[in-house]
């Protein structure tokens, strides 16, 4: 067991973990952060997305040690009252059909709007094609992202 120390969703935590722990379950079953969702275990779906310090990773294959001192951002981080303009695009458009990868979907689409704040079509596709639906929503994904892009726009984001 290893002391990990960082940083997750604003807020200093410390506990307790196997250094080896994919951070997906100190996330799910040590923090009760359950809206990183496991997909596959193996980095090819994306339901797992986070951020560590801004970028997106899989949680499911990050190790625990790899966040010690670190800052971690969840789905329950990315806004506090849910009005993250993605998430209030993703209402808008209303995405999620099981809503099951959705978290993922959002976490990923974060970082491309803030690496492009105004994504085509094609940049999308590209920053999302390591995201899976199994309800086949990536219309209403582009669509919603394109949405989220403007009201980050909009509210000078």
């Amino acid at each position: 067991m290893a002391t990990i120390k960082c940083n997750i969703n604003g807020k200093a935590k410390t506990f307790e973990a196997d250094p080896e722990m994919p951070l997906l379950w100190a996330l799910r079953d040590t923090l009760g952060l359950t809206g990183t969702k496991y997909g596959c275990g193996m980095a090819q779906c994306g339901a797992c997305t986070v951020h560590l310090n801004g970028e997106a990773v899989r949680s499911c294959v990050t190790k625990v040690s790899r966040v010690n001192g670190q800052k971690v951002v969840t789905i329950e981080g990315l806004s506090a009252n849910a009005d993250h303009p993605l998430q209030l695009a993703w209402q808008e458009v209303d995405v999620p059909q099981c809503g099951y990868c959705q978290g993922g979907q959002i976490m990923s689409a974060a970082v491309l709007l803030k690496e492009n704040p105004n994504p085509s079509d094609e940049d999308i596709d590209a920053a999302m094609s390591g995201n899976i639906c199994r309800c086949g929503t990536y219309l209403r994904i582009r669509e919603a992202i394109h949405l989220a892009a403007k009201l980050k726009q909009n509210a000078g984001k």
